[in-house]
């Protein structure tokens, strides 16, 4: 279990990541959406997550989103540690009834991010989508990720946004899966990740 601490004049979190656990959630941003959102990163990743925000939502969302994007990232980062024996490569396609999402993420060492969604909608209840962005960039800059996502189609906003969160948690999953074959190596014709 990995536990890593943010404090800034914006916000006050903690995060606790187990990359091997049996998919349990403790979540409380501060922000409902994002609350499930990453309860189904922890399901369908089988990650224990515990993630604790008090942040300045008075005032927007956009600050608890981002610096929760980078909490995990980092937490992510420590986690995964050399990456020696893992699979280092994940992907996932979701669908929810008319929506379907496709994750592919590489554990590269080099954050980037394509992400290619068209909300049908700017809000689902009170979270604007624009925030996803921000958590997603936040998250691969820290995690030192390549990640490409792709919602390929769907007309529920809330659709949309939980097939792209249940593929990422999968993707993850994948990735951070010990490849026997490979056991003490790290996955890189270079030698480092």
């Amino acid at each position: 279990m990995i536990k890593v601490s943010r404090k800034t004049n914006e916000t006050d979190i903690t995060v606790e990541l187990n990359l091997y656990g049996t998919g349990k959630a403790n979540i409380d941003t501060g922000v409902p959406f994002l609350d499930h959102m990453l309860d189904q990163v922890a399901r369908h990743g089988l990650m224990d997550l515990s993630i604790k925000c008090d942040g300045d939502t008075q005032i927007d969302d956009h600050h608890s989103v981002e610096d929760i994007g980078i909490t995990l990232g980092q937490a992510f980062a420590q986690a995964a540690g050399d990456k020696a024996g893992f699979t280092r490569y994940g992907h996932a396609y979701v669908p929810l009834d008319e929506a379907l999402s496709r994750v592919v993420l590489d554990l590269s060492g080099r954050p980037g991010l394509d992400l290619n969604v068209s909300f049908t909608r700017a809000m689902i209840g009170a979270f604007d989508v624009d925030l996803f962005s921000e958590f997603f960039t936040g998250f691969v800059n820290h995690a030192l990720i390549t990640l490409h996502i792709d919602n390929l189609k769907g007309v529920n906003a809330h659709h949309q946004a939980e097939t792209i969160f249940k593929a990422f948690g999968r993707a993850l999953r994948m990735a951070v899966t010990k490849d026997e074959r490979q056991t003490g190596v790290i996955p890189s014709t270079k030698g480092t990740l």
